[in-house]
């Protein structure tokens, strides 16, 4: 066994490799993280605790006294925190690159009923945002695709991949409804305008389309052989059988009641409610249909004049005071470059009545619940993936959030992106020759 200091191991792995980090190597040698304080992310602290992984999955979670097995190599995290990857659900990483070039954004296709768009199809693993993303511990992602009624279907990501082959942790996991709204809001975040009753007829007519739609769909499920092939159907038929989640986009009481009344006529097996600004006042609706949440972004303005100004900020201790299941999401205005703060809504949510490591929660474990991938991810836990990052402070904290060393499946990241590429280059500039 070989015991190498931190720093030595960190300067190894991290040579310089240009603006976009080259995807790691598969583990070849079995690795300890030792010393540290480890977040198991179901909620559990193990002070002086160890991690242990080999061949991409971790064997040893525990104190430093309960280490019995040998470890090609052992990472000295004494005064650092071991978490487990944060985990971004609802996100567009990889859809877009620069908002004001057409040709680089993919995240939105014709039509406002396109269940068969499959966003896995647009994502760029290259994407020179998602280095910026990892570096502060966001290590899977759920990208979706955004626009119309029916958006079209997700997919989870791990994001250290040469293309969307070696990416994808779970293909096609749900399909994305944007449920009609009953006010149009005018203006903007800024400036918000006047709320004005969305037109009845027009509303009622896409809600009743909406519901024949699924029902038709139902039936083609129970079709063995369908014959023609109906795409759209083909998408909407996992909702039936159990394959596949509906993630219905809603905040509002009255609609969230009413999505998931419509979910349990027309058959659809899970629902995940995306957006829940008033989740937290229908709870017993949601706990008696198992309906969890992805909270809206907290870093956001309230939704009703009259509201507290900080009541987005409390929502995650009013959804814990329910007894419901919620993780956190950072979908919105700029939401692709935003996302690397992720860890920082989840500070927010500690910070206004949340326990630390509840919040932590909401964006490993519960999240992992939610997406359906805790078997493998979300937590530091024996059997699971080797998928973890060591912060030299709270990673929740954004004075102290100094990620310094991830590994996904068991694989050590390069984490420098372009900043660093750019600070180091005219670093050297500005120090003159000879430096």
């Amino acid at each position: 066994m070989k015991t190498i200091p931190f720093l030595l191991l960190l300067s190894t792995v991290c040579h310089a490799m240009g603006q976009r980090p080259e995807p790691a190597p598969v583990q070849t040698r079995s690795i300890l993280v030792q010393g540290g304080t480890v977040h198991v992310g179901d909620g559990r602290l193990i002070m002086d605790g160890v991690v242990g992984f080999r061949n991409g999955r971790i064997d040893h979670v525990g104190n430093v006294a309960t280490v019995t097995a040998t470890y090609d190599t052992v990472i000295d995290a004494r005064g650092m925190e071991v978490y487990p990857g944060l985990i971004l659900p609802d996100a567009t990483l990889g859809l877009g690159e620069i908002d004001q070039v057409n040709a680089t954004m993919d995240e939105r296709e014709a039509g406002d009923r396109t269940p068969e768009v499959r966003a896995i199809a647009a994502y760029n693993a290259d994407s020179r945002i998602i280095p910026t993303v990892r570096r502060n511990g966001v290590l899977l992602a759920q990208i979706c695709p955004r626009g119309g009624i029916i958006s079209g279907t997700s997919s989870i990501v791990q994001l250290d991949a040469w293309g969307t082959s070696d990416a994808t942790v779970r293909v096609d996991d749900g399909v994305h409804l944007v449920w009609p709204d009953r006010y149009d809001r005018n203006g903007w975040w800024a400036e918000p305008g006047p709320t004005v009753k969305a037109e009845a007829n027009k509303r009622e007519a896409i809600l009743s389309e909406l519901e024949d739609r699924f029902l038709r769909a139902s039936a083609y499920a129970q079709r063995t052989h369908p014959d023609p092939v109906d795409v759209r159907s083909e998408a909407l038929k996992g909702l039936f059988t159990g394959a596949r989640t509906l993630f219905v986009h809603a905040d509002e009481a009255i609609a969230i009641q009413e999505a998931v009344l419509f979910a349990r006529r027309v058959g659809v097996q899970r629902m995940v409610l995306v957006g829940g600004y008033d989740a937290w006042r229908v709870g017993d609706l949601l706990r008696e249909n198992k309906v969890p949440v992805i909270l809206r972004r907290l870093h956001s303005l309230p939704l009703r004049e009259d509201d507290d100004i900080d009541l987005p900020y409390r929502l995650p201790a009013l959804m814990k005071a329910q007894g419901l299941t919620f993780c956190l999401g950072y979908s919105g205005g700029m939401e692709r470059m935003g996302s690397r703060n992720l860890p920082f809504v989840a500070g927010t949510a500690a910070a206004y009545g949340l326990d630390p490591e509840e919040a932590l929660r909401a964006v490993t474990f519960d999240a992992a619940r939610i997406l359906g991938i805790s078997n493998d991810y979300g937590s530091l836990q024996e059997g699971l993936s080797a998928t973890l990052f060591i912060s030299r402070g709270n990673v929740l904290d954004m004075r102290t959030n100094d990620v310094v060393m991830a590994f996904i499946d068991g694989r050590a990241l390069h984490l420098d992106g372009i900043q660093e590429s750019l600070f180091e280059r005219y670093r050297r500039h500005n120090a003159g020759p000879g430096h």
